[in-house]
């Protein structure tokens, strides 16, 4: 078994909260200087940039040794205001689901002046282009009907930062649906799992992860977040999670 650092919940410029300086290669470029193995951009509700990231991190491992394994994800905002991290085994799969959000999403326009921009790049992190509509909105699609399209897609779906008071599945729901299936859940940076166990006696048969949520390079998670896996494969991190 291999003991593989990750964090699997990093924000680009394209969520209107990113900062700007959250660009493809600065992100797989502090992965490598933290020492990260495995982690995943997951946007709100788009997958965008996970193009430009990917192709970044192919070229990078060309170049060394060692490269950055990049999990394809989006987080996503159910119709409960629930936010869940989406993790596909391919870049294709993340790019089916992430059109199907944008038609599920509201026709509510960003602004940018307001929310921040919404920026398309590259991989040599140039500005290719803007999503118009508001990706922070919440999507039309349920948790249970989010589950079966991911599903069908061979991916898995993580609620994420369970511990909040807002925008997580338990803030929303006050449960995690039982007939969904779900294994792992993330809990906030700052968080304990025996203090989630402690106050939330159900979450005893899952697993969890922690993820950093970052929004700027310096929130990403140094290397102190691991999980034992035989290999780097992104199938066996989503049958780990799944």
């Amino acid at each position: 078994m291999d003991k593989v650092a990750i964090d699997l919940h990093i924000h680009s410029v394209l969520s209107p909260c990113g900062e700007e300086e959250m660009t493809p290669n600065n992100i797989v470029n502090m992965a490598l200087i933290k020492e990260l193995d495995f982690i995943a951009v997951t946007d709100h509700n788009t997958a965008k940039n996970l193009p430009a990231v990917m192709a970044v991190a192919k070229e990078l491992a060309k170049e060394m040794e060692k490269g950055i394994c990049i999990l394809p994800g989006i987080e996503v905002t159910t119709k409960e205001e629930a936010h869940i991290l989406a993790y596909l085994p391919t870049l294709e799969a993340a790019m089916k689901l992430d059109q199907v959000i944008y038609d599920r999403l509201p026709d509510v326009m960003n602004e940018k002046e307001l929310f921040g921009p919404q920026y398309i790049m590259d991989e040599d992190d140039n500005i290719i282009g803007e999503v118009d509509k508001l990706l922070i909105s919440a999507t039309n699609i349920g948790v249970d009907e989010l589950w079966q399209i991911v599903h069908d897609m061979d991916g898995i779906i993580v609620p994420a930062h369970i511990d909040r008071k807002s925008y997580s599945l338990i803030s929303s729901l006050g449960f995690i649906p039982l007939e969904l299936d779900i294994k792992t859940c993330e809990i906030s940076k700052k968080e304990t799992f025996d203090n989630v166990l402690k106050n939330f006696r159900f979450f005893k048969d899952y697993k969890f992860i922690h993820g950093s949520d970052a929004h700027q390079l310096e929130d990403m998670a140094e290397r102190e977040y691991f999980l034992e896996l035989p290999d780097m494969q992104r199938q066996t991190l989503i049958h780990y999670l799944g």
